[in-house]
């Protein structure tokens, strides 16, 4: 190989985690390196967050506008799909990463285009779509940032039906008229609003027995009454056995367990996510390719004391903003080491430690209606062993929901920990719920006592009044 450009950090991955990472080294006086094979920005601003956003962003609008009196008749036509598309491709720039990559040239970082792979420690080589080839070396640290890609599984059929995944789904540029989705996560949930919304007839079927699975009961019942209520079709307790499509544009078919058939324009596979570590070297430093990297609280990979691993990689906590967390606790750790800082801070809450990832994990789910939690459901609490109590709150019984809308419909829950009578998680179901996810969040992390949450008095009207009826229920 060719003589090894320097430099202090080189991070593989260019999204919003890989992003992080370079602006705290560089902030540090590091030279960094970065290498992306796509565009720099990541997923998330391309194919995930942001343009998911964008679309549902008029539906949530649209249905939230109906809900209010004076305004409900104004706003009963199709959504201007045109306009919804050109809001979606103006927030992800068009896909084109140029304002990213001047941000990063303007802090001094050196931006790599092609693959990178590890060949050892400390070493780096990137192949370029034309053919170049460079050599580089990290004198402190290398950061794996490359990410996830969604998984298909392998179903009869189902390569010749050329399915949608996530970045189909949100980068399309027409609506389908009939949208079969597998699958009840946040994937499926958000993308049933979307194209529901924007005027496909949209079935979404679940294996498992309700959607958002991983949140409170009451969050995916309450998305599901709803999008039947806009007209889909949700369906728990199905397998999809086989796919079959003739033709490049003819309807798609799913077969169920059991023979049943389902017909459909496309189909959106929103079945779980994969790390996407397979052809990045992992093989020349004793880890195996294709496998999430695990890694300490400081987000470095065991065994290998220059190696950090930020993001969906880890497997941690697969959301934008824990990859962006991550990094900032990762470029801490690096730059505090290549100081020759001997002792970190690693304990809980610590400056070098990510405990927010098992701590105080938050999520806003945009469907409508919002879903938002934070911290551990009730469930999840009393597996852990703790002594708790879940309180629960009608969140359409406070009057800032009602005046937000008309029949507002939502939920609210609690988890006390009644040892230490702080919470342990908080989740919100409603439109605009997700507005009230933040104050949870500092709750929950701050482990504030709820004697001292007592005194945190809720503005009238709004619909934050909740963390009072909540706190009354509580306290009897």
């Amino acid at each position: 190989m060719s003589e090894a450009v320097e430099y202090d950090v080189v991070v593989l991955g260019g999204g919003p985690a890989g992003e992080n990472v370079v602006d705290r080294t560089r902030a540090a006086g590091l030279s960094t390196a970065l290498v992306e094979s796509e565009l720099i920005g990541g997923e998330c601003s391309y194919w995930a967050c942001v343009p998911s956003k964008a679309l549902l962003r008029p539906v949530l609008a649209r249905a939230d506008a109906r809900r209010v009196p004076g305004l409900a008749g104004a706003v009963g036509g199709p959504l201007d799909t045109a306009a919804a598309f050109a809001h979606r491709d103006y927030w992800t720039g068009n896909w084109k990463d140029d304002g990213q990559v001047d941000w990063l040239e303007s802090i001094g970082a050196h931006v790599y285009r092609g693959h990178g792979r590890l060949y050892g420690v400390r070493k780096v080589s990137v192949s370029s779509p034309e053919g170049e080839h460079h050599v580089l070396s990290a004198r402190h640290a290398v950061v794996v940032a490359t990410g996830s890609r969604a998984v298909v599984p392998e179903l009869p059929g189902i390569a010749g039906a050329r399915p949608w995944t996530s970045r189909e789904a949100t980068s399309a540029r027409q609506v389908p008229g009939r949208l079969l989705i597998v699958g009840g996560s946040v994937v499926a949930s958000e993308m049933a609003s979307a194209w529901q919304g924007l005027g496909s007839q949209v079935t979404v079927l679940v294996r498992g027995g309700r959607l958002l699975p991983r949140m409170e009961p009451f969050a995916g019942e309450l998305v599901a009454e709803a999008l039947r209520e806009a007209g889909a079709v949700v369906r728990t307790g199905v397998a999809v056995e086989a796919v079959v499509r003739d033709g490049p544009a003819g309807p798609v078919q799913v077969v169920l367990e059991g023979g049943e058939i389902l017909e459909g324009d496309e189909l959106l596979m929103a079945t779980g996510r994969a790390p996407r570590t397979e052809d990045i070297g992992l093989d020349t430093i004793g880890l195996t390719p294709g496998d999430w990297i695990p890694v300490d609280e400081g987000c470095r990979v065991d065994g290998h004391d220059w190696l950090y691993a930020v993001g969906d990689v880890n497997h941690r906590a697969l959301l934008t903003h824990q990859g962006k967390y991550q990094a900032r606790i990762a470029g801490a750790a690096i730059a505090a080491r290549a100081a020759g800082t001997s002792a970190l801070d690693t304990g809980a809450w610590g400056a070098h430690a990510a405990t927010a990832d098992t701590g105080a994990l938050p999520q806003a789910v945009f469907t409508d209606p919002e879903a938002a939690a934070v911290g551990l459901t009730l469930a999840e609490a009393e597996r852990a062993g703790h002594r708790v109590r879940a309180v629960d709150y009608d969140l359409g019984k406070v009057s800032g929901a009602g005046l937000y809308a008309d029949g507002y419909r939502g939920q609210a829950r609690m988890v006390v920990d009644l040892d230490r009578e702080v919470l342990l998680g908080a989740t919100f179901v409603g439109p605009g719920a997700a507005e009230l996810l933040h104050a949870a969040t500092i709750a929950v992390a701050g482990e504030v006592p709820i004697a001292r949450l007592w005194h945190a008095v809720p503005a009238f009207p709004t619909v934050s009044e909740i963390w009072l009826r909540l706190l009354e229920t509580y306290r009897g």
